[in-house]
């Protein structure tokens, strides 16, 4: 049996206990872990043909796995403007100023991660960016992904003068005399202004996901549950494992739309294990509300404008017959689930579908930002996995709730953020993840995250929530043990161990021992897929 690889002088560590394993190196053979020994042993199984690399002490985790993300869409979403970084209004008046400038005649102005709560006390509509905007076609995607706004120039061209009706809950925001303000909700809503610009190559679309995808090994990720399957995101994953540039493991969830009728579902079910070596589709991606910081979450109260009341779906009743089909058809499900009569729905559809710890389906909720006592309980009990994204909690909402998202919701509700701690101590899994382009992607940052729930850009901020708060093990364990677990693959990943996958991602220290605030510096030195090297430190 060949063995084409061979890791020496290495700290193996085990994420589940967080003890190093008493092994020092470990051989490769047909992607897995073929032998763990000392150096000596190890490097005996190597030959000619074997690439052996002496990692000088540093330490080997199992490959990080990113539990959220949205490879192609995402690639496609930042390319343009990053707003992210813009503060206030000034900022992003600034940013968009400077940009504009650079347009040729006719050419759009895209724009990615703005925050509303730049836009502090005023609401959130194209007249609060004039006069930068006069003229200019410009679409500018607000940080969550659910919303956009559109210049007034962007709006007349794509002939969105008025109000329109939606079959999922989506909206063309308009003031009180039926004229649009450029504040677009939802993908149905934003797709009439998309629609009308101008898009990238299928050959410039690719390009820049293969670019993405290596910047991710390079951060120390080896796989991602992808949580969208649009377009030609499965051509692409096909077309780059075949060309040898697929540098992460995907598992891929297409997505499920109010209205899907009996043809559609069992379209989903027949798609379950399409694939490659290194990628497949497994389970479906349902939406239950929208976001609190745009006012399209389901809230079991209203926030402080009357709005977040609605699910996504028009029927929830609708949603949950579509979960016992799936149920039934032994597909797995991630919703989409922000709110807590949200979260509640899910969780209620779950138990009815006959969902539990025995059921041999592995449902998910994603994001869960608010969720009082009463639900945390049922997550353990029916076996439902907590999919969590601590950075947003970090990013975009503050610790004394002056933000957008707190405001909204008011003091009660905004102290239940992200309520990482509680379903870990209830009994749930918790995976971690970081919903990019929401959030930035790299691994380190998305621990670092739920272990010190500061704004990354400025550390010496307090925490938002500190007793929710997961240890360096925890933290560790969700993007490794947990993640293997909720795709059903506990047997095959996310651990050290012979015959595991040889999916390992190589840091200078350990996470474990590396503070909070520092974590995200910490250098990856080697990522390694399938037992291949993704990425190589020219230090290494």
């Amino acid at each position: 049996m060949r063995t084409p690889l061979v890791l020496l002088s290495a700290r193996l560590l085990d994420p589940l206990t967080g003890e190093p394993l008493p092994q020092t190196a470990l051989a490769v053979s047909e992607g897995r872990i073929a032998a763990l020994g000392d150096d000596r042993e190890i490097r005996a199984l190597a030959d000619a043909s074997t690439e052996v690399i002496d990692l000088g002490g540093a330490v080997v985790t199992p490959g990080l796995v990113d539990g959220h993300l949205h490879p192609v869409s995402g690639a496609e979403m930042t390319q343009g403007l990053d707003l992210s970084g813009c503060a206030g209004l000034d900022d992003v008046r600034e940013a968009l100023a400077a940009a504009a400038r650079e347009l040729r005649r006719g050419e759009w102005l895209r724009g990615w991660g703005l925050d509303p709560n730049a836009f502090g006390d005023l609401p959130v509509e194209s007249a609060a960016l004039g006069p930068v905007l006069d003229g200019v076609p410009a679409l500018l995607q607000l940080f969550d992904a659910h919303s956009m706004l559109a210049s007034p120039r962007a709006l007349e061209l794509a002939g969105v003068d008025g109000p329109r009706r939606f079959d999922q809950a989506a909206e063309v925001v308009c003031d009180a005399a039926g004229r649009p303000t450029g504040l677009l909700l939802e993908d149905a809503a934003c797709e009439l202004v998309e629609r009308a610009a101008p898009q990238p190559t299928r050959e410039e679309r690719r390009a820049q996901l293969a670019t993405v995808l290596r910047e991710m090994a390079a951060s120390g990720l080896t796989g991602g549950h992808a949580m969208d399957a649009g377009g030609d995101s499965l051509a692409f994953y096909r077309e780059l494992e075949a060309a040898g540039e697929l540098p992460l493991r995907l598992r891929v969830a297409p997505w499920c739309q109010p209205g899907v009728d009996a043809d559609g579902v069992r379209a989903l079910v027949e798609q379950q294990g399409v694939g490659g070596a290194l990628w497949r589709v497994d389970g479906v991606k349902l939406f239950m509300d929208g976001t609190i910081d745009n006012g399209t979450a389901w809230l079991e109260r209203p926030d402080c404008h009357g709005e977040s009341t609605h699910a996504f779906w028009p029927d929830p009743a609708a949603f949950s017959r579509v979960i016992a089909e799936l149920h039934r058809a032994g597909v797995p499900t991630a919703t989409h689930a922000i709110g807590d009569a949200a979260v509640r729905h899910v969780l209620e559809a779950v138990a009815l579908a006959g969902g539990g710890q025995d059921s041999g389906v592995r449902h998910r909720v994603e994001h869960i930002e608010t969720v009082p006592d009463d639900t945390l309980r049922r997550f353990a009990e029916l076996g439902v996995v907590a999919s969590m994204q601590p950075t947003h909690c970090c990013d975009f909402t503050r610790a004394d709730h002056s933000d957008n998202w707190s405001r909204r919701l008011g003091e009660e509700r905004a102290a239940r953020a992200w309520r990482c701690r509680d379903l870990w101590d209830s009994g749930a899994t918790v995976v971690l993840g970081s919903d990019w382009p929401i959030a930035p992607y790299p691994p380190l940052q998305v621990m670092a995250g739920a272990r010190h729930r500061r704004p990354s850009r400025d550390l010496t901020q307090p925490p938002h929530g500190p007793e929710q708060a997961l240890t360096a093990v925890e933290s560790l364990r969700a993007m490794t043990v947990n993640a293997a677990y909720a795709a059903g693959e506990e047997d095959r990943a996310g651990r050290l161990a012979v015959e595991h996958r040889a999916d390992l991602t190589v840091f200078a220290e350990s996470p474990l021992t590396t503070g909070a605030t520092e974590l995200p510096d910490l250098p990856v030195l080697l990522t390694v897929l399938d037992g291949r090297p993704t990425h190589r430190a020219t230090a290494l």
